[in-house]
Parts: structure tokens; sequence; C-alpha cells
């Protein structure tokens, strides 16, 4: 495998980026769901805060620190998990874009060698695309029974497919502002959902990220090769889990720079069109991608799908 990323600001555990895809023709309008929504809890409203004065990652116009007014809602304990999904696919019989594609982005070391030679991405050479991975089988063809848990987050969704989902069950996805407020769990300006203690690769593990050198070795100290469970690790003070670590979550807004900088305003016009996602993953580090912070984000084509992406829902009151 390549050598690891030596610098915070690069993009390792970051979705990569999916080449041009002609989009097939799309599943029919959902309906709304029979099934009961997913447990959520009530978030307050009123003036939340969002970014940080303390930007690690400037690129990704992390800061300024600011307030922003906001109404109540509701928001997933938890990310949506593979049974919430399943139940999803089998009222509306959606087909997901890796599905409609044939194929989606899964970590080298999750590729089985039954899967046979596969092809990586430029530069983050860790990806690589794989012929029939999707949200069943997750790390390709035949590794459903292996690699797929009913109470996993589902993974292998574009944003378009996350919409779907959340336009079913009578929600949407949240705005960075909400997933925000949410993560913050009512402790105001700190870094993680639990406050500003670091994790570490030695004993303190509040999060799954990843512990060793990436992406050659993975030493898994928090108990996680790959996803955990969506409900796992210690929820923060409105009873959330996992908002920072375990897979990224979309939101509903692009993916906006607000520097005025030249180089800032060039990386804005190659990333036009891309939607905003928050929270990190498990393959996140602080030695090259630190973006397991509330205030971290980045940004991918609304069609790209990954093992490590996912998503929440939220319902207005």
């Amino acid at each position: 495998m390549p050598e690891t990323p030596d610098t915070p600001g690069k993009t390792g555990c970051c979705p990569p980026p999916t080449p041009a895809r002609a989009h097939p023709p799309r599943t029919p309008r959902i309906r709304p769901a029979s099934a009961p929504r997913p447990p959520s809890v009530e978030i307050p409203g009123g003036r939340a805060l969002l970014g940080t004065d303390r930007p690690v990652l400037a690129e990704d116009a992390e800061g300024p620190l600011r307030r922003k007014t906001i109404a109540p809602f509701r928001i997933g304990v938890t990310t949506v998990t593979n049974a919430q999904f399943a139940a999803f696919i089998e009222e509306t019989g959606h087909v997901t874009e890796a599905e409609r594609f044939g194929w989606s982005f899964v970590f080298w070391s999750q590729v089985p060698s039954a899967v046979g030679p596969t092809q990586g991405v430029v530069d983050v050479e860790w990806w690589r695309r794989v012929d029939g991975a999707t949200w069943r089988d997750i790390n390709g063809p035949g590794t459903a029974e292996a690699a797929w848990h009913p109470d996993h987050p589902v993974v292998h969704v574009s944003w378009n497919d996350a919409r779907a989902y959340a336009e079913w069950i009578g929600g949407r996805l949240p705005t960075e502002a909400e997933w925000e407020h949410a993560a913050r769990g009512g402790l105001g300006d700190v870094r993680f959902p639990w406050g500003d203690d670091e994790p570490d690769d030695t004993g303190h593990f509040p999060c799954n990220i990843w512990q060793g050198r990436f992406p050659q070795t993975n030493l898994a100290l928090d108990g996680h090769l790959t996803t955990a469970p969506a409900q796992s690790f210690a929820p923060n003070g409105y009873g959330l889990y996992n908002l920072v670590g375990n897979v990224w979550e979309w939101t509903s807004e692009p993916f906006r720079i607000r520097s005025l900088r030249r180089q800032a305003k060039a990386r804005q016009a190659a990333m036009k069109g891309y939607k905003l996602s928050k929270g990190g993953s498990f393959l996140c580090h602080k030695s090259y991608c630190y973006r397991y912070r509330i205030a971290a984000r980045t940004g991918n084509s609304p069609d790209s799908t990954t093992t490590h992406s996912g998503f929440r829902v939220v319902w207005d009151l």
C-alpha cells in the first residue's frame, strides 16, 4: 500500500471523488412510509453555534465560530441502520445508486481476496473500485453474510439515496447548523460531542476511529476494524450516538468554502455541486485526517458511495 499521509490536511479517510457517470433512470417518487419512525430526540432551538475559532483545516472553511438561529427539531438517535434501510427498500423498491452504477468504493483492507483485482483511485490508492459493492454486499459480491449487520450504519448510500429515505420516513437531512447544534449536546463551544478530551492510540477511545499507521495498520484498539453498531460508545448530552467517527453523515447543504482567497475559490469551483458531510469515520486519525471534530467538514458529489458514508434524519416540529 502507499505510504501514509503525514499531515492532517490530507484526505485519506474522506470520501474519494467519484468519476462523472451517466445516470440511469431514477426510482419513481417515494410514497410515505408505513413503518414507524426510527427513535429520535427533540433538540431545543435558539442561537446555535456553528464552526470554530480554532480551525485545524483552514482549507475546509471550518471557521469562524458564529451563531445561527434555528428552530427546534427532532433528530435520529443514531444514523440509519441496515435494518431500517432494508425496510425502506422492501416497501419502496428503491434501487440505490451503487446498485444502478454497478460498483462502489471499498477501503483496500476490506476487499476480500475472492473479489479479485480492483482499480484504485489516483493519489488515494487505498480506495478501490469494487464491482457489485452495495449496501447489502458491503465489501463486494457475496460478502453480505460476513460484513452486513442489521444494527450497523447503512453504507454505500449516496446523498440522493439518503434524501429518498428521509422523504419516505417523513423527514429530511439536517442542515450543518442543526447537525453541529445536536452534536454539541448542550456543551457549547467544544471540539467533540463529549467535550475537549482528545481520543488517542493508547487508552481513550470515545468514538470509532483509526488507531495505528494509516493506511497499513489499524490496531482496532477501540474494538472495531470497520463500522461499529450505530448505537455504541457513550451518547452525548442529548442522547445521540456516534456523531463523530464511525461513518460520515450527509447533510442537506452544498459544500461551500467561504474564503475569498484565490486558492479557496479555485477549490470551490472544482467542487461545484458537491454536498456537505460531517463527523468523520472509522478511517479518521489525527495524523492525516483530523475530521472527527464537530466543526470539521468535507464534501463530495451527490452520487458518491463508499464503505464509510451514511446519514441520519431530522424531523421538523
